[in-house]
């Protein structure tokens, strides 16, 4: 193997990040949030850069990882899945765990090792594309389009972090107007066309409503509502049959498979999952059920770009649809998400990015949103540089912090401000 293709050390720097306080129905995002970036550099000094979840399970994983892959070729990025499951081990204390971040069910051991394998595997294809002078896409095969359509994402907020925070402009959002002038700012400022509010923190009237008032403000644009598994299938019909004529699907009204089969059996409101679907071996249930007719991919969940792919042909041949899931991420994810879903022939819905809401990043550039699209860059690698600044400011954050920020918990940072509150289910 030529030398400037073999690693020769991999640098992980732990993050927190600003967040503002985003509902959802597990609590509030705290005031920061921890995030991974793994750099894999080569022995002729190319550097390839990825990213992923920050918290202490997702280190204790991605540890052992960085330091067997040196003398391991960029090019052998099926390798890292038997490396990881050979030096990661299953690890017992993930058992039973639940991910209150990315909000997919129970986490699992293999869940958890393929969140960190898919920040190596992006930062090794990112090597290899500086390496080589060829985009991430080309690698992936090619892009079929020259830009990527991403939706606006609307939270329930509040104006500031209780007791810790300023506000930072955007105001809060706890009623329709509220989401519906949240809705107007992301039209205007970055001309996104269709919207997903996420839901699940309101009485289910309450949020029928702003998606009702966002119909009236914004008519025939798509609309999504997403309450994260918080209500009952009786529920999740009643909100099929309110909204039926306004949305482009429903995400997530109730939680499993089998609650979702149930209720796609009656209604023909679409059914979009980030929840039931993450893996492959939830893939045959889900898909013989018909519990599902959308599934929204996610590269740090299903183990990186190319498992991205292998999803996306399942998708195709059974006739489900595809979108792309999101949770907090900086500019390294949002390079190596616009690359996959340049390549991905029948991505049937604009994809999610948390990004817009994101005021730091340790990319040089931001990203430049247009008519709410991303044009897909065709720079070497992902098209990103590191901000080495910016990096090093926000790791000396996460070894400041003694306010347990390093792993991200929603609900502790919600009782903040309401010691008494628990989450909700209707």
């Amino acid at each position: 193997m030529h030398p400037e293709l073999i690693i020769d050390r991999v640098r992980l720097t732990p993050i927190l990040i600003s967040d503002p306080p985003l509902l959802n129905t597990q609590g509030v995002h705290q005031p920061f949030t921890p995030r991974l970036v793994v750099e894999v550099i080569t022995r002729r000094g190319v550097t390839g850069l990825g990213e992923t979840y920050g918290d202490g399970k997702y280190l204790e994983l991605a540890r052992p990882l960085a330091e067997a892959l040196p003398g391991c070729p960029v090019t052998d990025v099926n390798g890292l899945f038997s490396l990881a499951a050979r030096v990661c081990g299953d690890s017992r204390a993930v058992d039973g765990w639940v991910d209150a971040g990315g909000l997919r069910g129970v986490q699992t051991a293999d869940k958890l090792r393929l969140s960190v394998v898919s920040a190596f595997e992006v930062a090794c294809l990112d090597a290899l594309g500086k390496t080589l002078r060829l985009p991430v896409h080309a690698l992936l095969g090619g892009k079929v389009r020259d830009s990527v359509e991403y939706s606006a994402y609307l939270f329930y907020r509040w104006d500031a972090h209780p007791g810790s925070g300023e506000a930072d402009g955007w105001g809060a959002a706890l009623d329709p107007a509220g989401i519906v002038e949240q809705a107007r700012r992301f039209d205007r400022t970055y001309g996104f066309r269709s919207f997903k509010l996420k839901g699940g923190v309101f009485p289910p009237e309450q949020e029928i409503a702003a998606i009702r008032a966002l119909a009236e403000e914004f008519p025939g644009r798509p609309l999504r509502l997403d309450p994260n598994g918080a209500w009952s299938v009786e529920t999740s019909l009643a909100v099929a049959r309110e909204l039926k004529d306004v949305l482009e699907y429903l995400e997530d009204p109730a939680s499993g498979t089998e609650s979702m089969a149930e209720i796609a059996a009656r209604t023909d409101v679409p059914l979009a999952t980030n929840m039931c679907v993450t893996t492959f071996e939830e893939v045959p249930e889900a898909f013989a059920r018909d519990a599902v007719r959308i599934v929204l991919c996610d590269h740090h969940y299903w183990g990186g770009l190319h498992r991205t792919r292998e999803l996306a042909a399942l998708c195709r041949t059974y006739g489900v649809g595809l979108s792309m899931h999101s949770n907090t991420h900086l500019g390294i994810s949002l390079a190596a998400m616009t690359q996959v879903a340049a390549t991905l022939p029948h991505l049937d819905h604009a994809c999610d990015t948390h990004y817009p809401w994101q005021t730091e990043d340790v990319v040089t550039t931001r990203p430049d949103f247009r008519a709410g699209r991303l044009t897909v860059s065709d720079a070497p690698g992902l098209g990103v540089e590191l901000d080495h600044d910016s990096l090093a400011a926000l790791h000396r954050r996460w070894l400041d912090d003694d306010g347990g920020m390093r792993d991200r918990d929603d609900a502790a940072a919600m009782r903040v401000a309401d010691p008494a509150w628990s989450p909700r289910s209707w």
